[in-house]
């Protein structure tokens, strides 16, 4: 690839629509955090958003629907100053209203560079062919839908920040571009390395079963070519990126003394997931996925892998795959996880004396092996990220929508069906077990059938569950998902995380297309949670207590935390005491 080719999809053309979207979902979000106070227009159509200084306006039309969810009509949006009308500028945008935004002086030419990245995936996004949702609905293939995704998280504006990443590097592992990724595979020095796995899985039978005999053959050669015992090594796989940009560096003092060696590449070929730092193997799609250490800054966070939490990993999925197996009401939605069955981490001794544990370089060297879903479908299902419900094509069909159509039920059967599969999991665990996932659309895999959802399987489990219940009685390897959450925030797992940051979106979509009515689908939300409760009567206390009914709830704002710091947005060990709670949301199925 030349130059010019890696920048191609940087025109004038794509960049200004990029703009125009972008500028979109910040004056969407930022009102619905409630850091913006859009004026309505004397023509009672329309609303206006004034900068810092008072001498900008953002002028455009919007649907108000329910959550104070604000459906900002794009190509309504027009910039003026001085009653001259103005190019819409996103980077413009958040100079002109920093202070109306939070944004510091420190946090603001980082936060622009995130805004600048999740702009030229925009305009990438923009060169890919043409695919309809419908298209999109009707085909089989689970990766095709992955890739297929255009937005990200639906409630950040800066989304796509990957900081760290050249642009020849987006094209190599984000995964809109599809393109097929060979991990680098490293020998680690047992004496500072740790495998753990669950239960049934022996290190030996597990790495060839993953890499094929030929490949772990050719990498013991490489340790004993240089005249190293494989037996005191334990393999690492590990995203090409982070070997190049941070092991090589960082770590090369480890690499110098033989505490890791570099083997090459392995032979399959993966492909990354929206999650981009975890891999789906397309040369074997029933392999297991592989999580991995990935040193960029993105939403908030560095996505690295602390070593000292994979330890635990494989035993926590094991303790919640037999609660769900011994659970018939869990049993009887379908619900399944992909487990994370075996993890590897690296420790850097010298590291480990200069940090605390929360620190990034404490998470430079792991790695995880997830199940797939593909060996658990049966004939006609099929597999599609949860995340695939919100998208919306570039005719301004959702996928949601044409799922609906595609399996000939009446729209409120088929959300049933899902509510079924998705919420009423959530509902159980937590009201049962005082257990929380975190259940966003990325991190719930969806099985179809015609369609339909038939059931869900929910993924990222060992970093992101947890017992609110500082008390609970818990095998002693499991003990630190047990959390102290004050009651009154213990719904908001539910509240924010499903109503808040996935229905909210997914209930717009299917409204503005008229395919079911805001009213109806909140009552049918309504219906399925009292349905659930009436299954069990022995949780009525727990109900009561945690009433899903209740007239408001706490709105969480996520783009605030980003804001007031986008390199670490949540305090690792105080995660509830981080929350950035901004007044009430009006309960959507209160009274239903």
């Amino acid at each position: 690839m030349s130059l010019a080719d890696a920048v191609a999809h940087l025109t004038p053309e794509h960049w200004e629509r990029a703009d125009r979207l972008l500028v979109r979902k910040a004056l969407a979000e930022f009102t619905h955090e409630r850091l913006l106070t859009p004026e309505r227009e004397p023509d009672g159509e329309s609303y206006v958003v004034r900068s810092d200084d008072g001498t900008t306006e953002y002028r455009f039309t919007a649907t108000v629907r329910s959550l104070d969810h604000w459906q900002v009509a794009a190509d309504s949006i027009t910039r003026h100053r001085h009653g001259a009308e103005l190019p819409l500028s996103a980077l413009d945008f958040f100079v002109e209203l920093k202070q109306t935004l939070g944004l510091s002086d420190e946090v603001l030419p980082v936060y622009l560079e995130e805004i600048s990245s999740t702009l030229s995936g925009t305009c990438y996004k923009l060169t890919k062919p043409r695919v309809t949702s419908a298209e999109l609905a009707r085909s089989d293939d689970f990766q095709a839908v992955e890739t297929g995704m255009t937005e990200g998280h639906p409630c950040f504006v800066a989304n796509n920040g990957r900081l760290g990443f050249g642009v020849h590097e987006y094209l190599s592992y984000a995964p809109e571009t599809a393109s097929p990724v060979r991990l680098v595979w490293l020998a680690a020095h047992r004496s500072r390395a740790a495998f753990t796995a669950g239960v049934g899985i022996e290190y030996e039978s597990f790495v060839r079963d993953e890499l094929g005999e030929g490949t772990v053959d050719r990498f013991h050669g490489v340790l004993r070519g240089r005249g190293l015992d494989p037996a005191d090594y334990f393999l690492i796989p590990v995203h090409p990126w982070q070997w190049w940009n941070k092991l090589t560096v960082t770590f090369a003092a480890e690499v110098a003394r033989g505490h890791l060696v570099c083997l090459g590449e392995g032979d399959d070929e993966y492909l990354a997931q929206q999650s981009i730092r975890t891999f789906f193997n397309a040369s074997h799609p029933g392999k297991h996925y592989v999580k991995t250490a990935l040193s960029v800054l993105n939403m908030g966070f560095m996505r690295g892998l602390s070593a000292a939490y994979m330890e635990a990993t494989p035993a926590i999925n094991d303790w919640l795959a037999q609660l769900i197996e011994g659970d018939p009401v869990l049993k009887g939605t379908g619900l399944s996880i992909i487990r994370e069955r075996a993890a590897v981490g690296y420790r850097h001794l010298e590291y480990e004396r200069a940090t605390d544990r929360y620190s990034p370089y404490r998470k430079m060297l792991a790695a995880l092996w997830r199940e797939s879903p593909v060996p658990s479908l049966r004939d006609g299902e099929t597999l599609a990220t949860m995340a695939s419900l919100v998208h919306v094509d570039h005719e301004g069909a959702s996928f949601a929508g044409a799922l609906i159509e595609r399996s000939g039920l009446a729209p409120a059967e088929w959300l049933r069906h899902y509510l079924r599969a998705y919420y009423v999991p959530l509902l159980h665990s937590f009201y049962a077990y005082d257990l929380v996932y975190m259940p966003h659309g990325e991190n719930v895999i969806l099985v179809l059938e015609d369609g339909v959802v038939r059931r869900a399987v929910y993924k990222d489990i060992a970093e992101e569950i947890a017992v609110m219940d500082p008390d609970a009685v818990l095998p002693p390897e499991v003990s630190r998902i047990a959390v102290d959450v004050p009651d009154d925030k213990k719904l908001l797992s539910i509240f924010t995380d499903v109503f808040d940051c996935f229905f909210r979106f997914l209930a717009a979509n299917l409204a503005e297309e008229g395919i079911v009515a805001e009213n109806v689908f909140w009552r049918t939300v309504a219906e399925v949670t009292r349905e659930y409760q009436e299954s069990v009567p022995e949780l009525a206390e727990k109900f009561e207590r945690y009433d899903m009914f209740a007239p408001e709830f706490a709105l969480s704002c996520l783009n605030r935390l980003q804001l007031r710091d986008n390199r670490q947005m949540v305090d690792l060990s105080d995660p509830s005491g981080a929350l950035q709670l901004i007044g009430t949301l009006k309960n959507p199925i209160a009274g239903l």
